[in-house]
């Protein structure tokens, strides 16, 4: 017969282990992304989520170097490739990659936040392709699991 996790006897089975792998470190709270379905109010597991690529339009987004820093062109600007327009005002940096000697002697320095004028540094991070877009890529943390793993970092 099938068995559920809150029947009796195994809901106690499971507390008791939940207990168990939490007092060896092994589940703990952190704050994390989560996929939340807005009609049940309530996070879903990554393995519920059928993730897959949509076509989309790239958009170009001119971010103003803060303290009269200049790229290499000399432009006071960065030229920034995004999908998501929309998730702006949450942006924490822009990256580049590492290597990418267009941008190598922007790194720890900042850009303005379009629209709000925040500061936001740019940092490095092999996250990005210099090949895709423009080599520069805004840095979401609260709006995409990538971006949070960078923001970690």
């Amino acid at each position: 017969r099938e068995r559920f996790t809150m029947d009796d006897g195994l809901s106690e089975a499971v507390k008791e282990a939940f207990v168990r792998l939490h007092e060896d470190g092994l589940i703990y709270r952190g704050k994390r992304l989560v996929n939340w379905d807005t009609k049940l109010h309530t996070a879903i597991s990554d393995l519920e989520v059928e993730n897959h690529d949509e076509k989309g339009h790239l958009w170009n987004l001119r971010y103003p170097l803060a303290d009269g820093a200049k790229t290499a062109e000399g432009q006071d600007y960065l030229v920034v490739a995004t999908t998501r327009p929309e998730t702006l005002l949450g942006d924490a940096a822009v990256a580049v990659n590492p290597n990418d000697e267009r941008y190598q002697a922007l790194i720890g320095k900042f850009v303005e936040l379009p629209l709000v004028g925040r500061r936001i540094p740019i940092i490095a991070d092999d996250y990005c392709d210099p090949e895709f877009g423009t080599g520069c890529v805004k840095i979401t943390p609260a709006h995409d699991f990538n971006d949070y793993e960078v923001g970690k970092r």
